[in-house]
């Protein structure tokens, strides 16, 4: 989404059977994910060893991030929430 300001800080609020992160784990957000990889959900990239690693925006919760990205990461989790998917 044009709307996240990256790289940005993140917290992990919720498990993710498909994440390596836990509830608590801090986090640097560089970028969008391919749009392949977010056809059902949106996804960050963070990284991950030698490489970058796709999280689902759901799993995290900025630190400190700018007006815009903050409201944009609130959205996000108001739709899911809702059960909206992309």
């Amino acid at each position: 989404d044009d709307t996240l300001q990256f790289p940005f800080s993140a917290r992990c609020i919720a498990p993710r059977v498909i994440s390596p992160l836990e509830p608590g784990d801090e986090v640097e957000v560089e970028g969008m994910a391919p749009a392949e990889e977010c056809e059902h959900e949106m996804f960050v990239l963070i990284p991950w060893r030698p490489h970058q690693l796709a999280i689902p925006l759901m799993q995290l919760e900025g630190i400190d991030v700018d007006e815009e990205t903050q409201q944009t990461i609130e959205d996000w989790h108001y739709w899911v929430n809702r059960g909206y998917k992309l």
